[in-house]
């Protein structure tokens, strides 16, 4: 394994543009408008009017104040929840609801704890109707991945905080999703396990190259982590702006412009 503020991997082989692209767009966020009802009558404005288009197998994290809609954005992407207004698509499939090719993985595991590990990421395997010991060199494949292999009969409450994130992680890419949805995988994690996984997540973003749209309030993960960095400001939730991430990989925390960056999202966050 690398040292903490270094992670090797080859960059993606299109230049990122702020917004629309200049390429086909597979992710395609049309003047989303999300809107609940408000306890004392009317509606609370959540998400307004975000328009984002987001490539093949690009890493784009929102950040924002919490309130600004990150989730929710996440959620519809994810079809868990529609939109009051406008249009997400998939390719050319409008999204209406889970199940669309998007893996999910959220800040708290929820793994079965009457599963093992193998149990938990062979269940998807299992729902699609795969032969037993299909289900088994596929679950293993994907503990292989995730190097959790040598855990596979482990179950949850035998597992650290880092290891179930693991296994949430294979679970979520056991049906080949052709993206993955994460809201705050590592937010709940220590700092040390949290580097760590961010590592991994990179290493297996490279071997399976899926668009992952990542949800996170730490500049610093978003800077290790992504091609694009969101930032949605809040009340309500809309975009303010957004970076590119220029620097290749692998990226250090102790670069000048890795920390020129740092400050001026910073500044753009807390202005």
């Amino acid at each position: 394994m690398s040292c903490a503020g270094d992670i090797s991997m080859r960059e993606p082989d299109a230049t990122p543009q702020a917004g629309r692209r200049t390429r086909a767009p597979f992710i395609r966020i049309e003047a989303v408008h999300k809107a609940f009802a408000a306890r004392q009558g009317g509606e609370l404005m959540v998400l307004d009017s975000i328009d984002l288009d987001i490539a093949e197998n690009e890493f784009v994290s929102l950040i924002g104040r919490s309130g600004c809609g990150k989730t929710t954005l996440l959620n519809i992407i994810a079809g868990l929840d529609a939109a009051t207004s406008g249009r997400i698509a998939i390719g050319e499939r409008p999204v209406t609801g889970p199940g669309q090719g998007q893996g999910v993985v959220f800040q708290q595991h929820a793994l079965f704890p009457w599963l093992t590990a193998l149990g938990n990421v062979s269940f998807g395997f299992r729902k699609a109707g795969l032969p037993r010991e299909e289900r088994r060199e596929r679950s293993l494949e994907l503990l292989r991945l995730v190097g959790l292999e040598a855990a596979a009969n482990k179950y949850p409450r035998e597992m650290s905080g880092g290891m179930q994130q693991r296994v949430s992680i294979a679970r979520a890419l056991a049906l080949d999703p052709q993206i993955l949805l994460m809201d705050e995988p590592f937010g709940a994690l220590d700092e040390l396990t949290r580097i760590e996984l961010q590592q991994e997540l990179l290493r297996i973003w490279q071997a399976r190259r899926k668009t992952v749209v990542f949800v996170t309030h730490s500049i610093d993960e978003a800077l290790m982590l992504s091609d694009r960095i969101v930032l949605l400001a809040p009340n309500p939730g809309r975009i303010q702006r957004i970076f590119e991430v220029p620097m290749p990989r692998p990226r250090s925390r102790t670069e000048p412009a890795f920390n020129a960056l740092y400050d001026e999202i910073w500044s753009e966050l807390s202005s």
